[in-house]
């Protein structure tokens, strides 16, 4: 007999965009992820999507989610699963027909605090900022610690369709990220060649972690769930050595030669 599974079954980090419900108004977030999809669609695009009612008040009903599902799927992305948070949370997943991810709200929220209020504008995926900064201020010269545990220092190109994660560490990437290639840490991210994929940095919620990279093409770049895309970013940063970094909840770019 052939004892050998049909299936090999693993189990590993995945990049899935999670959208965090503020205001129950589908036609709105229908309308903002179709905007985000038109903006963005190498990135966007039938992309997994965690819904996260943690922003509510109140879970809503089955036939409200089910609405609010198809409208996401309309807009182009793929709802995949629901974001834990309560009880009620689980029971509606299970009229769903849809399985729970717990790690999510890591991103928003830390243990006993309370629910955020709910703002003008909806939240998804990492939040990006409402709008780009005016004259962003000189980085400080100095990064804070991101911990005690060494970083994790990878020397081979990250290829198109890779992911690498760093977990509760700095992330070191001696040679190039490809377009479509994916590089995630708990800590700073470090990129000593050219960015032409996503880097996420404070991948946890650590707002004092940063991006460094020597050549900047980069399709996406979040801190903390704060976010910007490649169209987001001005383009006489393309090409030069920057440095992302959080502050005041706006996400900032600059060159690392700025004065």
């Amino acid at each position: 007999m052939d004892y050998e599974p049909a299936g090999e079954l693993k189990i590993g980090q995945v990049g899935i965009a999670n959208l965090r419900i503020r205001t129950l108004d589908i036609d709105r977030l229908a309308a903002e992820m179709a905007d985000r999809v038109r903006r963005a669609p190498n990135l966007f695009r039938r992309a997994a999507v965690v819904v996260d009612f943690g922003g509510l008040s109140q879970t809503p009903d089955v036939a409200t989610a089910r609405a609010l599902l198809d409208g996401l799927r309309k807009a182009g992305v793929l709802p995949v699963a629901l974001a834990y948070g309560s009880s009620d949370t689980e029971r509606l997943a299970e009229a769903l027909e849809l399985p729970l991810l717990a790690k999510f709200r890591a991103q928003y929220e830390r243990a006993g605090d309370a629910p955020e209020p709910a703002p003008a504008a909806g939240a998804a995926v990492p939040r990006t900022a409402s709008a780009p900064p005016r004259e962003a201020p000189r980085p400080p010269a100095q990064v804070a610690a991101t911990g005690a545990s060494p970083g994790l220092v990878h020397a081979a190109l990250v290829r198109s369709g890779q992911q690498l994660y760093a977990d509760n560490r700095d992330l070191t990437i001696l040679t190039a990220v490809g377009a479509g290639a994916e590089v995630i840490a708990d800590g700073s991210v470090h990129i000593y060649g050219p960015l032409r994929g996503r880097a996420l940095a404070g991948a946890q919620g650590n707002e004092q972690a940063r991006i460094f990279c020597r050549e900047f093409h980069a399709e996406l770049v979040a801190i903390a769930g704060h976010y910007k895309v490649l169209e987001e970013i001005p383009k006489d940063l393309r090409g030069k050595a920057v440095q992302v970094w959080l502050e005041d909840g706006q996400l900032h770019i600059a060159a690392l030669d700025a004065t």
